[in-house]
Formats: structure tokens, C-alpha cells, sequence
């Protein structure tokens, strides 16, 4: 597993930790290799009773690794063969057992669209959120375009995904998408309690309910993922993102007015 992937387990929990502060926890390949693959480990091995995905006090995830996503961007369909970063969206859309996070700083893109399939979520009163892949020419997600709306309403999900703007901890928690704000200091700390909690209950019960609640709806999730890939890749390669992309390099403003 590349160190830029911490993994611990203990009494029941697999914690696993972004580990590149130097890029702001930004993600590579390599990453999401790691991540998938211990996810799809934990999902079959019956001492992993609980998950926790979580980065450091100051930053969660910038989000993609540009010059690393420009290399190897996103794959267009699912299926055998997939990538490391849809290997990881799969991996949390269908992951059986207790899924959590601790979010403490920036939480950008994926940072904040894997959020959408942790069953509880706690976050730093220093985090800030932001989805901005308008802003880069893209669309949404993770099947973000999909559980967003579900989870917070169509007007206050078209607020967050077309615009792009960030949003503080305490419009994240008035949305519903976080369930506790803490002190920054305190967040991980909180999560591997509440995990801890969890995994003293029966695994079975644990799962069971997840899926009851979960209902019908992977299928839905799994398909929106799909259809998303396949727009997000088609428009990756269009002058709105190729100008996005270029303006972060240059460290300049984009100019959108030719796409």
C-alpha cells in the first residue's frame, strides 16, 4: 500500500488515513488503488466490523491530483477492467458494513461526493466543502448528481453543485450532510469512538439494517455512476475543461467564454 494511505486496524475497526499533506491529502492513482483495495478487503473480512476514512486536522482531501487525474483521468463505463477511482466509487457505493468520516479542513470534489455513501459523518467546525466541477467544465460524481438532491432537496443540491461555491460545517450539518461538528482536534478522535461503539454490536445487525435502509436503491446509485463516468469523460476532453485545467497550471482565472 503506498504511504500516502495510512491503514490501521484494531478492536473491530479499519481506520484508513490520507496521508500527503504536503499536496493537501490530494489524490492520486495510486491512492485510490489503495483505498479500493482495502475497502474490498474489509468488505469480506469478518474481523473488520467498521470503516473509518478520515485526514488530518488541518485538511481531509483537495480532491483529484490534477497532474496525476490529467494523466490518468476517470474511465468512462463500470464493468471488469475498472480503474482505481471507479474501483473506489464502487467499493463505497457498496460497501456492506458501518462506513464512516472524519472531516477536519478542505473537503473538495470526491472529498466531499464519497461523503454521500458514509452512514455517519463528522467534521472539524474548520472544515469547508466544495463540489466545483462546473468550475472545471465537468459534471458531478460518485452518483453525486443523484443522492445530493435525495439527501438535502433539488434547490439547496442545485446551490452547492452548480455553483461550486464552498460551504462551511455549519451549512453542512443545517443540510444534513454531516451528523456533529467538534473541535478539529477532536474530530478523528470522535469518529474512532463512535466506531468503536459499533463495532461492540452484532456485525450481522449491523449489515442487515444498512441494507434495509440502503433498500433498492444501489442499483439506482450504480447506474447514475455509470451515466456520470460517461459524461465526465466525454467532457474532459471539451475546451471548458482542457481551458480549467490549463488556468490551475498557469495559476490564473479561466475564461469561459469560447466554451
Amino acid at each position: 500500500m503506498t504511504q500516502d494511505i495510512l491503514q490501521h486496524a484494531e478492536g473491530g475497526v479499519l481506520t484508513l488515513t490520507f496521508n500527503r499533506p504536503a499536496r493537501k491529502n490530494a489524490i492520486t492513482v495510486a491512492m485510490y488503488a489503495a483505498l479500493a483495495d482495502s475497502l474490498e478487503q474489509a468488505a469480506d473480512d469478518a474481523a473488520i466490523r467498521v470503516v473509518v476514512i478520515q485526514g488530518n486536522v488541518a485538511t481531509f482531501t483537495a480532491g483529484n491530483d490534477i497532474a496525476d487525474f490529467q494523466n490518468a483521468p476517470a474511465p468512462s463505463a463500470q464493468g471488469e477492467g475498472k480503474r482505481p477511482a471507479e474501483r473506489f466509487l464502487h467499493a463505497i457505493a457498496t460497501f456492506p458494513k458501518p462506513l464512516l468520516a472524519a472531516v477536519c479542513g478542505p473537503a473538495v470534489g470526491v472529498g466531499v461526493t464519497m461523503l454521500l455513501h458514509c452512514d455517519l459523518v463528522f467534521c472539524g467546525d474548520n472544515a469547508m466543502f466544495s463540489m466545483p466541477f462546473v468550475n472545471l467544465g465537468l459534471v458531478p460524481e460518485a452518483a453525486s448528481s443523484l443522492l445530493l438532491p435525495q439527501m438535502v432537496g433539488y434547490r439547496r443540491a442545485a446551490q452547492l453543485l452548480l455553483t461550486g461555491e464552498p460551504f462551511t460545517a455549519e451549512t453542512a450539518l443545517d443540510f444534513g450532510l454531516v451528523n456533529t461538528i467538534v473541535p478539529p482536534d477532536e474530530c478523528n478522535d470522535f469518529a474512532r469512538g463512535m466506531a468503536a461503539r459499533l463495532a461492540a454490536k452484532p456485525l450481522t445487525s449491523l449489515i442487515e439494517t444498512k441494507r434495509l435502509m440502503k433498500g433498492e436503491q444501489q442499483e439506482a446509485v450504480l447506474a447514475r455512476m455509470a451515466k456520470e463516468g460517461a459524461v465526465f469523460g466525454r467532457m474532459l476532453h471539451e475546451p471548458a475543461a482542457r481551458e480549467a485545467f490549463a488556468a490551475f497550471v498557469q495559476k490564473r482565472k479561466p475564461d469561459f467564454s469560447a466554451c
